[in-house]
Order: C-alpha cells, then sequence, then structure tokens
C-alpha cells in the first residue's frame, strides 16, 4: 500500500497481490453450507415449474445466499461478489444480479412452504452433525419483526403499527445460539399475537421430532461402535 503524507485527500490504495480475495471470510459458512448438503436440498426442494429462474436453483440460491453474509441487502448487492477470485469463496461463478433477480422474481407465495422445508432439514442436519443442544434443556425465543418493502405490488405488504409498508413474520429462535427454529411469514398489518399459539405449537412438533431423530442416530452410533 502506498500512501501520500501531504493531505488526506490524496490518499492512494494499491494492492500489488493478485491473489488478494475480498469477503474471505464467507469461506467458512460457504464450506460448511456445502459439507451439510444445503445446495442440493434448493436443487431437491425447490421446484419453479416453467417460470423463468427455474434452472440451477441451487448455484442461485447459495448465490444469495453468500451475498446476503456478506452484508447485502438487495439484489444490486450481490454484484460485490462478482470479481474474479470470487470461485474461490463460492465453489461456483457468480450469477450476475440480473440474473438472481429474475430467479427471485419466479418465486410464488406457495413456494414459501417449500423453503421453509429446505431450512428445516438443513438446520436437521446440523443438529445430527453435532451442533444441537443434545440432551440440555431448550430455550425458544419468538419474534415478531417488521421487513420493510418498497413496491406497492407486493403480495401481502401492507402498513402496520410502525407505518412501514411490509410483511410482519414471526420467528423462533434457539436462545442460546441464536438458531432460527421456525419462520411464518403474515402480513404487514398483522397484529403481533395473531396465530402466535399455533405458530410456537409448529415449531416444538418440529423440534420433538429433531429430537427423535438426533436420538435415533446417536443409538445407531452407540450400536456401531
Amino acid at each position: 500500500m502506498r500512501a501520500s503524507t501531504s493531505a488526506l485527500e490524496c490518499l492512494i490504495v494499491t494492492f500489488d497481490d493478485s491473489n488478494a480475495v475480498s469477503n474471505s471470510g464467507l469461506i467458512l459458512p460457504i464450506t460448511l453450507a456445502e459439507r451439510l448438503g444445503l445446495r442440493d436440498l434448493f436443487d431437491l426442494h425447490i421446484d419453479l415449474e416453467d417460470r423463468p429462474g427455474r434452472a440451477n436453483v441451487g448455484r442461485k440460491a447459495m448465490a444469495i445466499v453468500a451475498s446476503i453474509l456478506a452484508g447485502g441487502d438487495c439484489i444490486d448487492d450481490t454484484a460485490i461478489l462478482e470479481s474474479p477470485n470470487a470461485q474461490v469463496i463460492l465453489g461456483q461463478i457468480m450469477p450476475a444480479p440480473s440474473t438472481l433477480g429474475v430467479f427471485l422474481r419466479s418465486f410464488e407465495t406457495s413456494d414459501i412452504a417449500d423453503v421453509e422445508r429446505v431450512a428445516a432439514l438443513l438446520l436437521e442436519r446440523a443438529w445430527l452433525a453435532g451442533v444441537g443442544p443434545g440432551d440440555e434443556s431448550l430455550t425458544i425465543d419468538v419474534y415478531s419483526t417488521i421487513c420493510q418493502v418498497y413496491g406497492n405490488k407486493k403480495e401481502g405488504a401492507y402498513f402496520g403499527y410502525t407505518n412501514l409498508r411490509g410483511y410482519h413474520p414471526h420467528l423462533a429462535a434457539v436462545g442460546k445460539t441464536g438458531d432460527i427454529l421456525g419462520i411464518v411469514t403474515r402480513e404487514g398489518n398483522a397484529n403481533t399475537a395473531r396465530g402466535a399459539g399455533e405458530f410456537v405449537t409448529q415449531v416444538i412438533n418440529n423440534i420433538l421430532i429433531k429430537f427423535r431423530k438426533f436420538r435415533l442416530h446417536r443409538d445407531q452410533i452407540g450400536a456401531n461402535l
């Protein structure tokens, strides 16, 4: 790096290493996601039928996940991972923002359940790999949050008590780790408590299923030993 000492306005930053990779901190979470088979889960469970963005679902979804982890919050932000060395981090070529935009616009409300299934299966695989709560007590934190949107044609996006246009989903997370256990999308004008009981019941039932699979997996390992 070279720096001018005469004035801050003249500061020049250059890189002389052609192997330097931005956002290299993504290597760890993306490698973990690949080991857990997240790309394959997207390909297996997300069916966009004959819609324009139907091709290479797993690759496009992984690109969006990487962009979110890097701090992106809109389609244009995915461009920060288009560098020539991005493949070193992602294990794939980053699709153009326009391609990812077509992909996201291909989703319909009916696809939400499939995305939630992918998230649940990913968490299940992570727990079976050893990061679950095991036999410890499990605290479930339930939240509601406002997700602001700006398009006036987004289905279910309404003005709520915050006077912002958006959605008002419920989220459930593990108290100690923050692992997301469940999300349910609700209209922006939904009352905070609406559907909370049913949502918590569903989350608990899903957890019980995971615990049963975890104990079965553990017992099988013990039998093999």
